[in-house]
């Protein structure tokens, strides 16, 4: 019963994890790549930008970011946040 438990609890962290978005002013390169559209240039182009230019007041910042556009946007809106 406890080894039920034990899996339960595991199955229910990881689906919890699976739903947390990624904080675009704090996430590496490597974290971005997680999201779809986002490869290791397109992160790493983030990543730089943030650097450059301070953190993302908004989602929409990342419009700024060579290689973002509107779609690519659209696809990963949901699952980034620029809280803390």
């Amino acid at each position: 019963m406890k080894k039920l438990y034990l899996v339960l609890f595991f199955l229910l962290f990881f689906a919890t994890a699976a739903f947390a978005k990624i904080n675009i002013n704090t996430a590496t390169a490597q974290e971005l790549t997680a999201l779809p559209g986002i490869g290791q240039a397109k992160a790493e182009a983030i990543v730089k930008h943030r650097e450059a230019n301070g953190p993302f007041k908004t989602v929409d910042g990342l419009n700024d970011v060579k290689g973002i556009g509107n779609k690519i946007l659209e696809n990963i809106k949901n699952e980034v946040t620029v809280d803390k």
